[in-house]
């Protein structure tokens, strides 16, 4: 993508004022970790009235998953401690996400299957960012530089990530759709992994060959 996506665009604009307060990066990325796991924990108890709370704090969480990032640039501040826990962060929050819903969803039509379905997704996501943090590797050794930039993204188009699906999880739990989402949500992951894993071998082959 040649623009930023639309939720991090937004967020360069409402993290502006805390670029003159106290608040680091890192504090930004452990409130976003601590509302997913909130929402997981949420999504885990089975309760529908739990579960459209549940969807929102995850949803809010994720927004603000593009805060740091910005926080950071603004204030011209970066750390490889901070690097990493925004990769780690970003993965527990999904394997969280999965194991809850998995929880949450195995008294219903899916049965135990809700259960191996929140592991899969849990895997993938940790796997995903295992591949992802190889690329950034990768390419930290093509261009000389330390490793410490952007993570990698997400493929999207006109200003819209594959991950910004995730922003459905609120008005489909509330809806009353969230088990059909959860199955697509679990597909997608591993898809995403497998384009991950991809993207990794063939950036791997195009540094060899350079």
């Amino acid at each position: 993508m040649n623009q930023p996506p639309w939720d991090q665009r937004a967020a360069r604009v409402l993290v502006k004022p805390l670029a003159l307060t106290p608040v680091t990066p890192n504090q930004l990325t452990t409130l976003t970790l601590v509302l997913a796991l909130a929402g997981a924990g949420l999504f885990a108890t089975g309760d529908p009235a739990l579960a459209g709370w549940a969807a929102g704090l995850f949803v809010l969480a994720r927004f603000l998953d593009h805060f740091d990032g910005e926080l950071a640039r603004l204030k011209g501040i970066s750390s490889r401690f901070g690097y990493y826990y925004d990769y780690v962060a970003g993965a527990a929050s999904y394997t969280a996400l999965f194991l809850g819903i998995g929880i949450g969803l195995a008294a219903g039509p899916l049965g135990p299957w809700a259960l191996l379905l929140g592991l899969a997704g849990s895997a993938s996501a940790l796997l995903s960012m295992c591949l992802n943090l190889g690329i950034d590797k990768v390419l930290s050794e093509e261009t000389g530089s330390d490793g410490e930039g952007d993570a990698i993204g997400y493929p999207g188009y006109a200003g819209f990530e594959l991950e910004d699906g995730i922003y459905l999880l609120a008005p489909v739990t509330w809806l009353g759709f969230l088990t059909p989402f959860f199955v697509a949500a679990g597909i997608g992951a591993a898809v995403y992994c497998l384009w991950s894993l991809w993207l990794l071998v063939r950036t791997r082959r195009r540094v060899s060959s350079s």
